[in-house]
């Protein structure tokens, strides 16, 4: 039945995020100019990896695992294990970043996310489809498939490190082509850049926690399974 319903739910998410992207790509010209593309955007960037994540999981689930705790003895393949870590890692906490900060900021002064001539020029529908549905979809993964969340650090790492990455890149673009990604940046003195992103790091780790405690509380009884084989595993060791 989780498999089933898994199947339904990654194949209507992978056409949605597959059609929404290409669209994106096709249709609207804007942030193709300039230096890093639309690379430089996380909103994208977020897109492509909710894509490429909803597409592996299809792919998983016609040709690798679904296995739980309960399963007892159920041997989970590579790539189900793969999705569990971007999941947890990537996936979830990026994209509920990208909806929370970008409905933030909006709600503050549209003019420093959003500008308001971008309406006439990307479809309403499309502005949602990256920056709204993206958590609602995320919450229906979450609750629809087990994931068995890595070890909080390893979890938060990888996080981390993408974040890092991340802010490496626009502080580039910003010294290399004097372009700031986002105009709020440009608004900061860089003492108040720098506290603005370490906010937004421990937002992140947040974002992971959060996550977390949802997916255990959605699937207690898996994680209680899990808790007994690993007794189980001690006494016969």
């Amino acid at each position: 039945m989780g498999l089933r319903r898994g199947l339904v739910v990654h194949l209507a998410l992978f056409a949605f995020y597959a059609f929404t992207l290409t669209i994106d790509i096709i249709d609207v010209d804007i942030g193709w100019q300039g230096y890093g593309w639309r690379m430089k955007y996380l909103t994208f960037i977020n897109l492509l990896l909710q894509t490429f994540y909803f597409g592996l999981s299809l792919l998983n689930d016609l040709t690798g695992s679904y296995v739980k705790p309960s399963d007892n003895g159920g041997r989970k393949s590579k790539l189900q294990s793969f999705l569990d870590v971007v999941l947890a890692s990537l996936a979830y906490p990026i994209g509920v970043f990208v909806v929370m900060t970008f409905w933030a900021i909006y709600a503050v002064d549209r003019e420093l996310v959003y500008p308001k001539v971008l309406d006439a020029l990307i479809p309403q529908w499309l502005n949602h489809a990256m920056h709204t549905t993206v958590l609602p979809f995320l919450l229906i993964e979450q609750y629809v498939v087990f994931h068995d969340y890595p070890a909080r650090s390893k979890g938060i790492s990888i996080l981390l490190a993408f974040g890092f990455a991340y802010l490496c890149w626009i502080l580039w673009i910003a010294y290399y082509a004097d372009l700031w990604v986002y105009p709020i940046l440009q608004l900061m003195e860089t003492h108040q850049r720098a506290i603005f992103f370490l906010v937004l790091l421990a937002f992140f780790i947040t974002i992971y926690i959060l996550g977390e405690v949802i997916n255990k509380a959605l699937w207690r009884k898996e994680y209680a399974c899990k808790v007994q084989q690993k007794r189980k595993t001690k006494k016969i060791s």
